[in-house]
């Protein structure tokens, strides 16, 4: 219910919408700024049909594509320096930098990864909003139908099960891997599709 009357009917449209612990209504109460960068970068993004075709490296076109997006928005990468000091020892607790962040609220974009890094994305979020560094984390990644596109394509191996994709996260955070951390997910649905 939450959903349906905080997220517009053309982000709906285009993308599966997941929340736990309240994540939109943090996001589009406590950090309305951030939430219409948000709504902004999914309703400009598209996926390309040239973009699946093109073979990966260290990040897709479509991961730098989003990132590059919110980065305009003055969005940025950002590593947390953290220790835990007991009596007179400290001991650094280093985390994983975050893909987009701005004001307390923490982005990645998983388009095509090793499935694995769902759990490191989830871990540091879960940290981060321990330590008070964050108030909600967001993943923007991929809905297991748009396999069909890839399969279409010739590329279906290359997006293998063992990537990351809803199939893969919402298990991941329902077991609670996010820990307490607000959390809200966006899956890219086949309407973000266009034929170049």
């Amino acid at each position: 219910m939450a959903i349906r009357s905080i997220v517009p009917a053309d982000i709906a449209a285009r993308y599966e919408v997941h929340e736990w612990r309240n994540g939109l209504a943090i996001l589009s109460a406590a950090r309305p700024k951030e939430w219409k960068d948000i709504l902004l970068v999914l309703r400009e993004f598209q996926l390309f049909r040239s973009s699946i075709l093109k073979p990966g490296g260290r990040k897709s076109t479509i991961a730098e594509k989003l990132d590059s997006h919110f980065f305009r928005l003055d969005w940025k990468e950002k590593g947390f320096k953290t220790k835990i000091v007991v009596d007179e020892a400290e001991y650094d607790t280093p985390t994983h930098k975050v893909d987009c962040y701005k004001n307390r609220v923490a982005l990645e974009v998983e388009w095509n990864n090793k499935d694995p890094f769902y759990d490191r994305d989830l871990n540091n979020f879960r940290l981060l909003f321990e330590l008070r560094a964050i108030e909600v984390g967001l993943i923007v990644t991929r809905c297991d139908e748009l396999q069909d596109i890839f399969d279409d394509l010739g590329r279906g191996a290359s997006y293998g099960s063992s990537t990351t994709h809803m199939a893969k996260l919402l298990p991941r955070i329902e077991g609670g891997g996010g820990g307490g951390c607000p959390i809200v997910v966006f899956g890219i649905r086949k309407a973000c599709y266009v034929e170049d």
